[in-house]
């Protein structure tokens, strides 16, 4: 476990998550539910908790109403500490001025007063909307032996999902010799998984020396890491060999709550050696009438089912009338599927209302059809 305040972890949970509209279109992607009874940023959270880190600083931007209610004082994750624990960091108006975050780097420095109320000797930099369980502090064990300036976790990926994601070439100690971001043509499989740890006194010089620069993007992939390249600094890759994955797309959100169902044991929810903690919001009885159906699925509380249930994630107090048959598919809270409706390969965002015998198909080359929140749906949507 790691010292009470010798790490401080900062979650980026500011982005639009455009990709992932509609679902994002009144809530910021950290708080888009996931797996029927958790929201995305829960897995950063949990594995701070799990990692011993129990100061997190979670810098809010776009939509963060929802986001700011459902992470409260911290309670559920228990960093509801008087020394440390969970603050909310929106943008703010200082003396000197102030700003929207310009970028991740730019998002940091506006913080660095919060990082250095708790002088850490290092400082966890997260992305708030991505499915993963690491232990941090093996990571920090790496990084503190390498003597490295910054550590930055890495997964293998598939030669031709490499251009997706920012690229690390390392030596045959792990030190990072290159690194390029979304390069057309990759020289390795090693992946940025937006995990960095920094020894604080070069976080701290390189923002300050990336806010002074005006043609700067202000990002951690397109300048801080590259910069630090080039001055030599030691970086390197803590190669993580867990499930991860990026929910950034509609596809991406509705694959990872497809392999929540158990075909990988290292996203199982209900480990108690690792568990990832939430804030509940239902917990009632779950009515399962004398016609339903319910198969290879995952389902929440307070839900009446009446109808069919296969290969899908169905979230909290949702109404499935007799002879629904839904497939494949992810249904968010408060939603009622009406009698004899049909839902194949679709998202169902929270509040919707399906009318009774409507079909709604996804076509599987594609993204799933998604359902607005609060649609009401009285004809068919079928796409491919």
């Amino acid at each position: 476990m790691l010292s009470t305040k010798k790490c401080v972890a900062m979650l980026l949970a500011g982005g639009q998550g455009s990709r992932l509209a509609p679902l994002t279109n009144y809530i910021a992607k950290p708080a888009v539910p996931f797996g029927a009874r958790y929201r995305i940023i829960d897995f950063s959270l949990s594995n701070c908790v799990n990692s011993g880190i129990d100061t997190v600083g979670v810098l809010t931007q776009y939509q963060p109403l929802e986001l700011n209610d459902y992470l409260g004082t911290g309670g559920p994750w228990d960093l509801d500490l008087k020394f440390g624990g969970l603050h909310i960091l929106p943008p703010y108006q200082a003396a000197k001025g102030g700003d929207w975050f310009k970028g991740t780097a730019n998002a940091i420095y506006q913080n660095l007063k919060f990082i250095r109320q708790y002088d850490p000797e290092y400082v966890l930099i997260l992305s708030g909307d991505h499915i993963y369980k690491m232990d941090y502090a093996k990571m920090l064990e790496e990084h503190i032996r390498n003597d490295a300036d910054c550590t930055i976790a890495v997964i293998d990926v598939p030669i031709e999902e490499a251009s997706r994601f920012g690229i690390m070439t390392t030596d045959s100690e792990g030190r990072i010799t290159e690194f390029a971001e979304k390069p057309e043509h990759p020289r390795s499989t090693q992946a940025s998984m937006g995990v960095y740890i920094f020894s604080t006194d070069a976080l701290v010089k390189y923002l300050e020396q990336d806010e002074a620069d005006p043609d700067s993007e202000n990002d951690f992939g397109k300048n801080i890491i590259p910069a630090m390249l080039a001055d030599g600094q030691r970086l390197y890759a803590h190669l993580f060999k867990g499930y991860w994955r990026d929910v950034g797309t509609l596809s991406s959100f509705w694959s990872a709550n497809m392999d929540v169902l158990g075909e990988f044991p290292e996203l199982a929810l209900n480990d108690q050696g690792w568990k990832i903690y939430y804030r509940h919001s239902f917990n009632h009885p779950q009515y399962t009438g004398e016609k339903a159906d319910i198969t290879h699925s995952i389902c929440g509380s307070g839900n009446e089912i009446n109808g069919k249930v296969g290969d899908s994630v169905i979230f909290n107090n949702i109404d499935i009338g007799e002879d629904a048959e839904i497939t494949g598919s992810i249904i968010m809270s408060d939603c009622k599927i009406g009698q004899g409706a049909k839902i194949d390969y679709a998202i169902v965002d929270s509040k919707a209302d399906i009318a009774p015998g409507v079909k709604i198909k996804g076509d599987r080359s594609g993204d799933p059809v998604v359902i607005e929140h609060g649609a009401v749906v009285t004809e068919d949507v079928i796409e491919g």
